[in-house]
């Protein structure tokens, strides 16, 4: 689904990716996890086509498609999601209405008709009951006085609604209490399938205990320096990444 080939890209001037190379097959789940600074947000903000990331070489495709030569909302579109780590808040537009909005600019660029307000109504009251989200709170500006944990359960709703094929996952389980933890991976594992794929980006084993990842990579240097099966995030865990760090050196 998604391939990755020797991409580098800058902020500013300065190289952040510097030959990464990735490939998560449809149906799987990949988590990467690296130092601070290696680049994990970086990967996500290019591939999702944040202004301000420039690439400066390697190729990125989701479908065999070129998805850098798309915008970020034709690569919406195409099924592409991020959860921040740091959801964003919009004053005045409520959670409902920013999301019916999306769902349907999305669904007209692919030539599907509109959700009725009824549909969507009753979509959103079962989407939220799954991750134990009080109704109400949809009514309420987009993430406007929101804890932490109910940011990250607004990201997760966003994303069963909108139920995208590639999903990039950053850090979404800073600032979460075990109990948030555990229902916002539920709701991931619930978008599990076949026909999609995750990214995974964290710091922490913890996660990966809920979200189970098929591969886990490590980042350091702005490239990826080892692969391996899930107990690899259990060795980094215990040992750190300060010998990836050398490796990347």
């Amino acid at each position: 689904m998604l391939k990755v080939e020797n991409l580098h890209a800058a902020v500013e001037g300065k190289a952040i990716l510097k030959g990464l190379s990735l490939e998560i097959p449809a149906g799987e789940v990949h988590a990467i996890m690296g130092p601070n600074g290696a680049g994990k947000s970086t990967l996500s903000y290019v591939l999702t086509g944040r202004s301000g990331y420039e690439v400066t070489g390697g190729t990125a495709t989701l479908d065999g498609e070129d998805l850098l030569a798309r915008a970020p909302d034709e690569r919406a579109a195409r099924g592409v999601f991020l959860s921040f780590q740091y959801p964003l808040e919009i004053p005045g537009v409520p959670a409902l209405t920013f999301i019916r909005t999306a769902l349907n600019a999305q669904r007209r660029a692919r030539g599907q008709d509109e959700v009725s307000a009824p549909a969507f109504l009753k979509l959103a009251r079962e989407k939220a009951a799954a991750l134990k989200i009080d109704f109400d709170m949809l009514k309420r500006a987009l993430n406007v006085g929101f804890s932490g944990g109910e940011k990250k359960r607004m990201e997760i709703f966003q994303m069963s609604m909108l139920s995208p094929r590639f999903l990039i996952l950053d850090e979404t389980d800073s600032g979460l209490d075990i109990d948030a933890l555990r229902i916002v991976s539920d709701g991931v594992n619930a978008l599990r399938s076949p026909d999609r794929a995750m990214l995974v980006i964290t710091h922490y084993q913890r996660l990966l205990d809920y979200i189970r990842p098929d591969r886990v990579h490590v980042l350091a240097g702005g490239r990826i320096v080892a692969s391996g099966g899930p107990e690899l995030a259990h060795d980094l865990e215990r040992d750190g990444y300060e010998r990836y760090e050398r490796v990347a050196a």
